[in-house]
């Protein structure tokens, strides 16, 4: 079946499960290396040949390759068996420092080759446009001895990881015959593996349960045309049924990606509409997010939405950059006009606002709750309590913290559904949801001027209250509006139903 993800109510139910890529359990091997970014201007063109001269003003230097997919699971908040191998050479020194840095040295495995030259991507780089890429690498095949040792560390892993992501750039790691037993152990080990693939033939993935190529890699893969949505079914289902794969996730540039699945399912997903700055690792982002999405329970299609949300905010950045859950949730929100003009943010955000509105002096409010089903009383208190400042933050418990709070059954709509509602309350500066059972960790970061909160507590009771005076500020307490609260709402509704 053909189908279009665009329903409002599939992109609101999916930015409630962003949070749950945190945590997920991934293993990634590949091809692991330097990608080094040199910046600067141009001012004139060399005397010595018509060649532009850059004048450098800084160079950053991060992970790339599998090192990329790495740090796009770190920016979700995955947990992370990274297997990779590197050089005896300074490059990879400053490879391994920049691996232990993301992963904190936990299921850590870069196995160290004597003789092997780590890879190293360098790009020149003036106003936002690439002058030229030098490129250092050996893509000879692993020794006998590195090779043995890669295989053993991914059986060694694999046990309790439900994905398995296999980064292939052609450096040498990732051979016919390494990838044949790497599979293997997959498959026998239950867990879902994506590809990455590289090359033009792609039974060498046969058993993956799917593949990640762009246009172009499909196109030399099958020899097919891929102009149009129709032929890039017809190319991807080329590929399942001709190399043993389950399913095919094709990239598309600015026409979105296309999902197909050996059980019949075509899904074509819309490119994000932004300005296109660099593709640099993109493919990256997508493997990654598809992986985490995959192992924190998502669906095939759920989880391909996802990572083409991600590679369309990784395009609009400069460099190898990366998605962060946050930016993936606003993204989704705003795919059907539900981000309110991102009044829904995450606390660096939220911090920045708050600089913002204080170098303006404004006076700065905060309230919380759980804000489950949207009601008179709840709208009054917003009311007063915008009364009392400029700009009124709005402290919001996340299903997980509700759940705590007041059981399995609650709440009745889910975080996004009411971040949304609230941020469009005229009343509503800002929404920012909490996970902790008080919003104390939040009020201890913002330091609001005014903290608000219902007539039903004491000044003493208000959670944060004595931070805020603390630090000079005060506590305002709302007049409550009769006859109105979320649980008796919900109580009325359960009467209404067991009624014949």
């Amino acid at each position: 079946m053909t189908a279009h993800f665009s329903d409002p109510v599939e992109f609101l139910d999916l930015a409630s499960r962003v949070d749950d890529l945190a945590g997920a359990s991934v293993q990634t091997v590949g091809d692991l290396m330097l990608d080094r970014f040199i910046y600067g201007h141009v001012e004139r063109i060399s005397p010595e040949g018509p060649i532009p001269v850059l004048k450098i003003d800084r160079q950053v230097s991060m992970l790339g390759g599998s090192g990329n997919v790495l740090r796009n699971l770190a920016a979700v908040g995955a947990s992370t068996a990274f297997i990779a191998v590197v050089g005896d050479d300074r490059v990879g020194e400053e490879v391994g420092q920049l691996v232990q840095k993301e992963t904190g040295g936990a299921a850590l495995d870069l196995i160290i080759e004597t003789g092997r030259l780590t890879t190293i991507k360098e790009r020149y780089v003036a106003s936002n446009q690439q002058l030229l890429r030098a490129d250092r690498e050996m893509d000879r095949p692993l020794t006998a001895d590195t090779r043995a040792q890669l295989v053993a560390r991914v059986r060694e892993r694999l046990g309790t990881t439900p994905v398995l992501i296999l980064s292939d750039y052609g450096k040498g790691v990732l051979t016919p015959e390494t990838l044949k037993e790497i599979i293997a152990i997959g498959v026998t080990a239950g867990c879902q593996i994506i590809a990455d693939p590289k090359g033009r033939d792609y039974s060498v993935y046969s058993g993956v349960t799917i593949v990640t190529p762009n246009r172009r890699e499909l196109q030399e893969a099958t020899g097919m045309p891929v102009a149009g949505d129709d032929a890039v079914v017809a190319a991807c289902h080329q590929l399942i049924k001709g190399c043993g794969i389950k399913a095919v996730l094709a990239t598309r540039s600015e026409e979105g990606m296309t999902l197909v699945t050996e059980a019949g399912v075509v899904e074509h997903f819309a490119a994000e509409a932004r300005e296109v700055f660099d593709v640099s690792g993109a493919g990256d982002t997508v493997v990654a997010v598809l992986g985490a999405a995959l192992a924190a329970g998502l669906g095939m299609k759920e989880a391909a939405c996802l990572a083409n949300i991600a590679a369309g905010i990784v395009v609009g950045k400069t460099g190898t950059a990366v998605a962060y859950g946050s930016e993936i949730r606003q993204a989704l929100l705003a795919r059907n006009g539900l981000s309110a003009k991102g009044k829904i943010a995450e606390l660096d955000t939220v911090l920045h606002r708050v600089g913002q509105w204080r170098k303006a002096g404004y006076k700065i409010g905060f309230t919380n709750g759980c804000f489950d089903l949207l009601h008179p009383g709840h709208i009054s208190i917003l009311r007063q309590a915008r009364a009392a400042c400029d700009r009124l933050i709005v402290g919001l418990n996340t299903d997980a913290s509700i759940k705590r709070l007041k059981g399995e059954s609650r709440p009745i709509q889910n975080e996004a559904a009411r971040a949304v509602v609230l941020s469009a309350i005229e009343s509503v500066n800002q929404v920012i949801l909490f996970g902790e059972d008080t919003p104390l960790s939040l009020i201890e970061a913002i330091l609001p001027d005014v903290l608000i909160k219902g007539a039903d507590y004491s000044v003493d009771q208000v959670v944060g209250g004595d931070v805020v005076i603390r630090n000079g500020g005060e506590v305002v307490l709302a007049k409550l509006e009769d006859g109105f609260s979320t649980t008796g709402t919900v109580a009325k509704i359960q009467k209404t139903q067991k009624q014949p």
